[in-house]
């Protein structure tokens, strides 16, 4: 089989490998791209995306038994699960088909099969790619960019079987619902599917391992958080693990421990969610010089490996694993192959959103990590009720949380709960970007009335000058 050569080879379609391959071809590079499987990887096929298509019918369904509030009347709301799974699909089949036409418009070669490192030759990386166990091609680059991503971590004697305990894949295309789930893991993952559910009618219990949800988030955020869940419905076990599981011919009972005291519960279906693992398997690693460390790829500030030619980015070098972040380590990857002036990463830009209701958003330090690193800080809050934006959509339950450096004026972090906060977390890591203090940040006009007047409010707050409040 006649080799192949380009400038860069990208092993994984996901929204780090696919963005890293096209802004490769912006600037002039010979790219291919190596997918296994879907194009637009596991976020826009069975995570970020799809999930939103789901979520967003689970708020409808919750609005439609709420009419009331908004002088409506409604009989007999029901719903079709086939449909809604449907629609899902639809969705992440569009946006796979978008990423296709991109890739082609950017003259972009996408190979169908797994890459696997086999080598240097003449100071050429080689890959080779196989479909199926058969040869689909043999190439040649002198940079290549590793994006093969994670797979969902799986627990010993959880394991997801398709039927009683499901992955994150099983639990987005269900047959039928089911009356009752438990959710093990309230990180991101586990607390949307938790809410998803709940909002559809299931009775949901959640077992968290640490003392609280959402556990990388502000503590005053999870706490509020819990407070809003256990008040929807929702059984929240913290400190909690989950000893046993005994399966029947349709159902789970499983022996949780919490504190020293163990119940059992038994439930229709278990989702599992207690994080992921680097897809660092059979692509080669062996004789080079990238080392794995608890399952991810090792890389500097620039995504570089330590093997010439070869940087990796995206879930397969560790967290926070979020697509955004994939995406912009594939920028600062390609862009530092092609000789350019390139910033290191840095973690506490990245915003996290979690698509629950109510939502939750953050960026940067929370107050506790903030105090940890030496910082005296200054902390405002403004609560949802004080919002006439929120007050007219019906969406009162919620807070922005702002947290400064009392000497400098630096924004350290902030921190959201409340409806559309995944929208409005990114008016401060704009600012946080731009290295905005508290000086500017209460010279800008928000406009009125916008759920965004509560983050000026906010900063006002933190320096004891909130209006409305």
């Amino acid at each position: 089989m006649a080799e192949q050569n380009f400038d860069l080879i990208v092993v994984g379609g996901g929204p780090g490998g696919y963005v890293a391959a096209i802004r490769a071809a912006q600037l002039k590079m010979n790219v291919a791209l190596v997918e296994r499987e879907h194009l637009g990887g596991i976020c826009l096929n069975w995570g970020c995306i799809p999930t939103k298509a789901l979520l967003r019918t689970s708020e409808i369904n919750h609005l439609l038994h709420h009419l009331d509030a908004y002088g409506f009347k409604a009989e007999n709301v029901s719903f079709d699960i086939a449909k809604i799974v449907d629609r899902s699909r639809k969705v992440a089949a569009q946006l796979s088909g978008g990423v296709k036409h991109l890739l082609k418009k950017n003259k972009v070669t996408v190979f169908d099969g797994s890459a696997k490192l086999d080598g240097v030759a003449g100071g050429n990386r080689k890959i080779k790619v196989e479909k199926d166990g058969k040869p689909v091609a043999d190439l040649t680059a002198r940079n290549v960019i590793l994006a093969t991503g994670a797979r969902a971590r799986q627990a010993p004697g959880m394991e997801g079987d398709g039927k009683l305990i499901w992955t994150y894949k099983d639990a987005m295309v269900p047959k039928e619902l089911p009356k009752s789930l438990l959710v093990v893991g309230s990180g991101a993952i586990g607390i949307e599917f938790a809410s998803f559910y709940h909002n559809l009618g299931v009775d949901v219990t959640v077992v968290e391992m640490m003392d609280r949800v959402l556990p990388v988030e502000d503590e005053e955020i999870s706490a509020f958080a819990r407070k809003s869940f256990e008040k929807q419905g929702l059984k929240i076990r913290t400190s909690a693990t989950v000893k046993d599981v005994k399966k029947a011919a349709s159902a789970v009972t499983a022996t949780i421990e919490t504190q020293g005291k163990t119940e059992s519960i038994t439930v229709d279906r278990v989702i599992v969610a207690i994080g992921i693992v680097g897809n660092v398997e059979n692509i080669g690693l062996e004789g080079t010089k990238i080392k794995v460390e608890k399952t991810h790829v090792v890389v500097d500030a620039h995504l570089f490996t330590g093997e010439p030619g070869v940087y990796a980015i995206g879930d397969m070098v560790g967290p926070p694993w979020l697509a955004h972040k994939a995406s912009h380590e594939g920028i600062i990857a390609v862009e530092t192959i092609a000789g350019m002036k390139t910033h290191a990463m840095d973690v506490t830009n990245i915003p996290g959103c979690t698509y629950c209701m109510p939502q939750v958003a953050s960026v940067g330090l929370t107050e506790a990590k903030a105090k940890a690193a030496g910082h005296e800080v200054k902390v405002g809050r403004f609560p949802y009720i004080g919002n006439g934006k929120a007050i007219a959509m019906g969406e009162t339950e919620g807070l922005i949380k702002t947290v400064f450096d009392a000497k400098t004026g630096e924004l350290l972090g902030a921190h959201m709960i409340g409806a559309e906060v995944t929208e409005l977390i990114q008016g401060y890591v704009v600012a946080k970007n731009l290295e905005t203090t508290e000086a500017e940040l209460m010279e800008t006009i928000f406009a009125h009335p916008t759920l965004s007047e509560m983050m000026h409010e906010s900063v006002l707050d933190a320096y004891g000058r909130a209006i409305h409040f």
